[in-house]
């Protein structure tokens, strides 16, 4: 499977991590809450604005901003 970011998965669709482009002190903060190379991820709900999205990480949901999860690859 490609590679590509975490925005464009829809929702009901998973993905495994590959690596986080993101900036050190947003790389850390991600990998604190389960965000590692590995892990799976399903988008489970949108923003209808688009700018915030809710992802099933490691039985947790959380909300990322667009521009923190478009530095996140998946395969």
């Amino acid at each position: 499977m490609p590679e590509k970011n975490l925005t464009h998965l829809h929702v009901g669709e998973r993905a495994q991590v590959v690596s986080l482009m993101n900036p050190s002190n947003i790389k850390r903060r991600l990998q604190d809450l389960g965000l590692i190379e590995g892990t799976r991820v399903n988008c489970v709900q949108k923003c209808p604005h688009g700018d915030m999205v809710a992802y099933g990480i490691r039985g947790a949901i959380i909300a990322l901003r667009a521009e923190d999860a478009v530095n996140v690859l998946v395969s």
